[in-house]
């Protein structure tokens, strides 16, 4: 029970960050908005301020913030959403996955403050691992991984990961230079995984306890570190999500509702094993990645979505001219239909691995 609530606390954070976007560029465009809502069916809190009314509704997930002229009237005034020029409109869609990447990226850099990080950078190198073989050095800097760059440890463990084994090019920094080498991962049955074979260097963050021989990370160098590891979630989300939508996924590479209430408990039940500031720390983790998640679900160019609205909107721009109401209102509900498809697959996959 106490998974489900906390579950339900951060999608309620993650889904007002996101509302919020749209609501706060649809305010300083000058649209009206008529209601902003957490939840979705039946309301059970509504507060009206100024021409706004606030609602809490039935079902946890999901919200909107709804202006005037979306619904089916189609009212038309000088303050509705389609009176607006097709920029303003593409902002106030886009506003809302933004804010998602804004919040995943406060939530990382508060983690990587309070704690530590790893950075491509090698500290010591294991005997009997390809980096031993191959002649990697204590201070080697991870550069490029198969030509991909490389800023931080994140990235190069999902470029190994991809690679799934076979052999690989390593471009490493070593006294100002490039040197580019040849290897084959070895597989680590403990871990799971395939392994160059060395020990990272760690960073103390900005708040985290000093702790001897180890060097502070500064301010920047923290939000270069937040930036690119929000990079690299929305990479990773993007990649899978394309899997998800062309049903070519593997039911362990994704999870609704059922797994995400399992792994915040798991999660924070792991962190409260070492402390309550941990288990914390664990469910910011999952809020940054489930951020990102939303953000780039959001942004997919499929109808009923954020990113089927901004797709529409190009198309007006190209064509100079909106669409006929009635054929968007049919691509609208095909895009509905497609995501209550998708849906179902992964309720079906969240049943099937919640009794196996």
């Amino acid at each position: 029970m106490f998974s489900i609530i906390i579950s339900l606390i951060l999608i309620g954070v993650l889904v007002i960050a996101h509302e919020f976007g749209h609501f706060i560029a649809a305010k300083k465009s000058g649209i009206l908005v008529e209601e902003f809502s957490v939840g979705m069916g039946a309301k059970i809190f509504s507060h009206k301020k100024g021409e706004t009314e606030y609602t809490i509704r039935l079902l946890p997930l999901g919200g909107f913030c709804r202006m005037q002229g979306e619904e089916e009237d189609g009212t038309i005034g000088p303050r509705s959403f389609f009176s607006k020029s097709v920029g303003v409109r593409f902002i106030v869609m886009a506003a809302g996955p933004f804010m998602n990447f804004v919040l995943a990226f406060i939530m990382i850099f508060g983690l990587t403050a309070t704690s530590y990080m790893a950075v491509p950078k090698i500290k010591e190198v294991l005997q009997e691992t390809p980096a031993q073989e191959i002649g990697l050095q204590a201070g080697d800097e991870i550069y490029r991984v198969n030509g991909k760059r490389i800023h931080i440890y994140d990235e190069m463990e999902s470029q190994i990961y991809k690679n799934s084994g076979e052999e690989m090019r390593l471009d490493v920094l070593r006294d100002g230079q490039v040197y580019s080498y040849k290897l084959t991962p070895q597989y680590d049955a403990d871990r799971q995984g395939y392994l160059i074979g060395f020990s990272p260097e760690i960073e103390v963050g900005l708040f985290a306890e000093a702790v001897e021989g180890y060097q502070r990370t500064s301010v920047l160098e923290t939000m270069r570190y937040s930036y690119y590891s929000m990079l690299n979630y929305i990479k990773l989300t993007a990649e899978g999500l394309a899997r998800v939508f062309t049903f070519t996924a593997k039911q362990e590479e994704f999870g609704g509702p059922i797994s995400i209430v399992k792994m915040v408990g798991a999660s924070y039940e792991a962190g409260l094993s070492y402390g309550l500031k941990e288990a914390i720390q664990n469910v910011i983790y999952i809020g940054a990645v489930l951020s990102a998640n939303l953000g780039v679900l959001n942004l997919f160019p499929i109808p009923a979505l954020d990113g089927g609205r901004i797709l529409l909107l190009l198309v007006e721009a190209i064509r100079r001219k909106p669409l006929n109401p009635e054929l968007e209102s049919k691509i609208h509900f095909l895009g509905f239909a497609f995501l209550i498809g998708i849906m179902v697959f992964v309720l079906y996959g969240d049943i099937v691995k919640f009794f196996i």
